[in-house]
């Protein structure tokens, strides 16, 4: 244990050092002012006398007496903090011996302190962006898409009505701690052994499986049962389905024709207009509660129609998000998905954005401007032919301001880099806040 990594700044613990530290010196001070009273006003002589000057040290020289106190003084309360500290702790101490407890508290500790930001979406895409951002604040709230039909998710929803669990999983296993162990766990599927899928736990993901269990312990209150979930496994910041209620999606295409499911809709290019049933569903209070108080809301990355437009078309989230005085972001996919946005380019994602929803609810885009490479040099524009073009303005109004920056993945060129996002997000935190306090003093300024 480093006993000077404890005292760095942020941990919290100098403040509470230096009041043990001030109440030993007091007593210290009475101590010697007892001490003193004794060797003058009863004035011992013998074998007293004699034992008092030995424990006193009154046969050496004043200043060296003063020295040599002090010094085995130090000592001790150095040796007795670190064995207290340990002591009291041990039982806190994580299973990896690489991580040190006091870096974990002080993690802990840093994050806390961290702005708080609300995701909105569901997919791969909000899981990627929740890796990056827990590395910068514990205050997150991911509010997840519910209308998820197909696969173990797809199951579950039909079997036990319960609304479909995968994207959650893999939201809490994003904001895992012991995240790869967690995500081997929770990911886990259970095989089909017979290969005719007559298994009833074939196909199905433990944490989903996990998920319904929670669920069930809290008499069928799906809400309350994810809540379980943020807790048992202590993740960093909460996971907030966006309804208790399964959604089901709809999109009319230009043809004219209408398909249902989002398992059906991913695949189907030419949407229009997309909408959800039921058309009156309640949204989540935690979700609702967590937009009020956000400090940034960012909308994506991930399925423009099937991730995050099922979320916004709930009339109490999208309003919640209007009324929102944080920044509101829409992160960009970096490249088309085939089907949903094939030949969707920057422009018309924000414009089918705001067709579905609203034209107040988006007051930032965060876009790649980066042609990433892959590993040994190649360029990946040639091997990626569906980059999302950077065509810009949208045809809308207001137009939000764009940001561009580097956030692809230059392993994966279809997807965002997590620790790239996540900066480049709270980068234009800082900006906006920046602009907004001084668009205010201006404002003052004027009308003083």
């Amino acid at each position: 244990m480093n006993l000077r990594r404890w005292l760095t700044p942020g941990i919290g613990i100098k403040r509470w050092l230096l009041v043990v530290f001030a109440g030993l010196l007091l007593l210290a001070i009475a101590f010697a002012h007892f001490l003193r009273q004794v060797t003058r006003d009863l004035e011992p002589t013998g074998l007293a006398g004699g034992l008092i000057d030995l424990l006193t040290l009154q046969f050496l020289p004043f200043a060296l007496r003063g020295f040599i106190a002090g010094s085995v003084g130090v000592v001790l309360v150095l040796f007795g903090s670190y064995r207290a500290i340990r002591v009291l702790t041990e039982p806190l101490r994580t299973a990896d011996p690489d991580q040190p407890l006091v870096e974990l508290i002080y993690q802990k500790r840093f994050l806390a302190r961290g702005p708080r930001v609300v995701a909105i979406g569901g997919g791969t895409g909000l899981s990627t962006l929740l890796r990056g951002l827990k590395e910068h604040t514990s205050n997150l709230t991911a509010i997840v898409t519910v209308a998820d039909d197909g696969g173990s998710s797809g199951v579950l929803r039909t079997e036990l009505g319960i609304p479909p669990v995968g994207d959650i999983r893999n939201c809490v296993v994003a904001l895992a701690d012991a995240e790869p162990l967690m995500s081997e766990v929770l990911q886990y599927r259970f095989p089909d052994t017979d290969g005719a899928g007559a298994s009833g736990l074939a196909g199905h993901a433990l944490g989903n499986l996990l998920i319904a269990a929670m669920t069930a312990v809290e008499d069928g209150d799906f809400e309350d049962g994810i809540r379980l979930m943020n807790r048992i496994l202590a993740v960093r910041g909460q996971v907030v389905p966006v309804s208790p209620t399964p959604l089901t999606l709809h999109a009319r295409l230009a043809d004219g024709s209408v398909v249902d499911g989002q398992s059906q809709v991913m695949r189907t290019a030419g949407i229009e207009r997309v909408w959800i049933t039921p058309d009156d569903v309640a949204a989540s209070d935690d979700a609702l509660t967590a937009i009020a108080e956000a400090e940034l809301i960012v909308l994506g990355p991930g399925s423009l129609f099937t991730s995050l437009l099922p979320s916004l078309l709930i009339p109490a989230i999208r309003e919640a998000v209007e009324r929102a005085t944080a920044p509101r972001i829409y992160v960009c996919n970096v490249a088309m998905q085939e089907g949903e946005t094939a030949g969707f380019d920057l422009a018309g994602h924000v414009e089918a954005l705001v067709a579905n929803t609203s034209a107040n609810l988006v007051d930032i885009v965060l876009a790649n401007n980066h042609v990433a490479t892959r590993p040994g040099g190649r360029a990946a524009d040639a091997e990626i032919p569906n980059v999302v073009a950077l065509r810009w303005p949208p045809a809308v109004d207001p137009v939000p301001r764009l940001i561009l920056d580097d956030v692809v993945d230059p392993d994966n060129p279809h997807h965002h880099d997590p620790a790239h996002l996540a900066v480049a997000l709270l980068r234009a935190l800082e900006g906006e806040t920046g602009l907004r306090r001084r668009t205010t003093g201006r404002a003052a300024g004027r009308s003083a």
